[in-house]
């Protein structure tokens, strides 16, 4: 498995278990050079935010991946997490309709848990 499959099926790992809303894997390589996977997902409040930003970290540390930049920490509305190959975004809910990533990024494939396990 490649390093920006493993580091996607980790972080939704790490999103799941911290119960993050509607996770989704969106797959950007072929349509954009930033990135080979966005992954979206939201909290239901600020200490799930937190919280799944946390989880993120920790698991992805873990496993010998380390950030590359953390943006918008203080606020817990959104929070963009540079792992390089893999950009993970987590909102707030309010914050995940109004930027809606998905609409932005639609020319991506999404892709499921099972399609990164293969």
């Amino acid at each position: 498995m490649d390093s920006s499959k493993l580091m996607a099926k980790l972080v939704y790992e790490a999103m799941d278990e911290k119960k993050a809303e509607d996770i989704q894997i969106i797959e950007i390589k072929d349509i954009s050079i930033i990135a080979d996977y966005f992954i979206i997902a939201n909290g239901t409040n600020s200490s799930q935010v937190d919280a799944l930003v946390s989880s993120v970290v920790d698991k992805l540390a873990q496993n010998g991946f380390e950030t590359k930049r953390i943006e918008g920490i203080r606020s817990a509305s959104w929070i963009l997490m540079d792992y390089g190959d893999v950009i993970v975004h987590v909102f707030s809910k309010e914050d995940r309709l109004f930027y809606n990533l998905e609409r932005i990024w639609r020319d991506g494939k999404t892709v499921s848990l099972e399609q990164l396990e293969d």
